[in-house]
């Protein structure tokens, strides 16, 4: 089948830039660009909503080859800012796909490159440390692009959980045995799936909704979820957070989540130099010494020196650089972890943490 071809370029704020084949919608975006080490999932990973405003790279190399399908969603639309890949895939082979990969970006109007060298740039990330692009099909100006990725906002210091919360509470699951508040500041569909599986009622609310409304609901349980953006630049959401510490409620933080409550209890989050994005990292738990393949995607971690153990302990680490990946809170039910649980990297590994939440709720209903 033939395609139309139309070059495309990506500069980076350091000046480097590179030519391709564009894919996906016309046009121009960017955002910080970071590489995902997954072989597969990409729609997946396209439509996180952690991903807002970055662009992703894929360092596998073949990327399309099994289509698209809304089924494959994590939010009802991509949230990437753009698409970048060694050998971008056309045709497809999968009985459940409903279009081909370029289709979808193309009725989503995300943009993309293919035909680059994605081991390169991810070398070059790694040795650089992450920062700002600029993909475009319509500005082929290597100057102008680079100016552009420049000017681009920092991911530092930058809060977007507001642009991709819900603007209203709605009911995921209406029936279990256990009421669980998902604080949403771009929870992913699978973690509401998750909860719903291990027989929860599940009612989400905005990231910006008062405490006080959420716990008119009565919940068992409350969760922070993953989301988008630099935590330290979200004051009224770490506030909230500090407060459902004190209503004796079992609390369960993933990701951005995980960093809200170790900044309500004045633990250190900095900003890392190369971020964590794929489905391979091996994480240690120190209680059990096992180890867990698991899902993980952010830019931000935990600074363990800043953990006081009168305040929390951490509970696992990345043996990939020794990055703090779970913390037990000492003055409060609640645990939280860096890491993605629902996903399904193990394939299981990690479930075990939604259940050890849904047995503190229980304890608490029981006792």
């Amino acid at each position: 089948m033939n395609h139309e071809t139309s070059l495309s370029k990506l500069a980076l704020a350091d000046g480097t830039v590179v030519s391709g084949i564009s894919i996906g919608a016309k046009g121009e975006s960017g955002g910080e660009l970071c590489f995902n080490t997954s072989m597969t999932g990409y729609q997946e990973i396209i439509t996180d909503p952690s991903y807002h405003g970055q662009m992703m790279m894929m360092t596998y190399p073949h990327i399309g080859n099994y289509g698209a399908d809304d089924q494959d969603t994590e939010a009802p639309q991509p949230m990437v800012s753009a698409l970048v890949v060694r050998a971008f895939s056309h045709e497809y082979s999968n009985q459940l796909a409903q279009e081909s990969l370029h289709q979808y970006m193309v009725r989503y109007g995300l943009v993309g490159i293919t035909g680059i060298d994605t081991r390169k740039l991810v070398l070059h990330i790694r040795e650089r440390g992450v920062m700002n692009a600029v993909v475009s099909s319509t500005d082929l100006d290597d100057d102008s692009l680079i100016m552009k990725a420049t000017e681009w906002p920092s991911m530092d210091g930058l809060e977007l959980a507001s642009r991709v919360t819900c603007q209203e509470p709605y009911v995921y699951s209406d029936s279990g045995d256990h009421r669980i508040a998902v604080y949403d500041y771009g929870v992913k569909t699978n973690i509401l799936r998750t909860f719903a599986v291990l027989g929860c009622q599940v009612k989400v609310f905005p990231g910006f909704t008062p405490l006080k409304e959420v716990l008119s609901w009565s919940p068992d349980g409350i969760f922070f979820s993953n989301g988008p953006g630099d935590p330290r630049a979200m004051p009224d959401a770490i506030d909230c957070v500090s407060e459902a510490m004190d209503t004796n409620l079992p609390l369960f933080g993933i990701c951005l989540g995980h960093q809200l409550m170790a900044l309500a209890q004045k633990i250190d989050v900095f900003k890392m130099y190369v971020g964590h994005r794929g489905a391979n990292q091996p994480v240690k738990n120190l209680a059990t010494g096992k180890v867990e393949v698991t899902t993980q995607n952010h830019g931000f971690s935990i600074d363990p020196e800043s953990v006081d153990s009168d305040i929390a302990t951490i509970s696992h680490m990345n043996l990939n650089d020794d990055t703090v990946e779970g913390l037990r809170f000492q003055q409060f039910q609640g645990f939280s972890v860096q890491y993605h649980p629902e996903a399904s990297p193990g394939p299981h590994d990690s479930r075990y943490l939604f259940e050890d939440y849904l047995e503190m709720v229980q304890d608490r209903k029981t006792n």
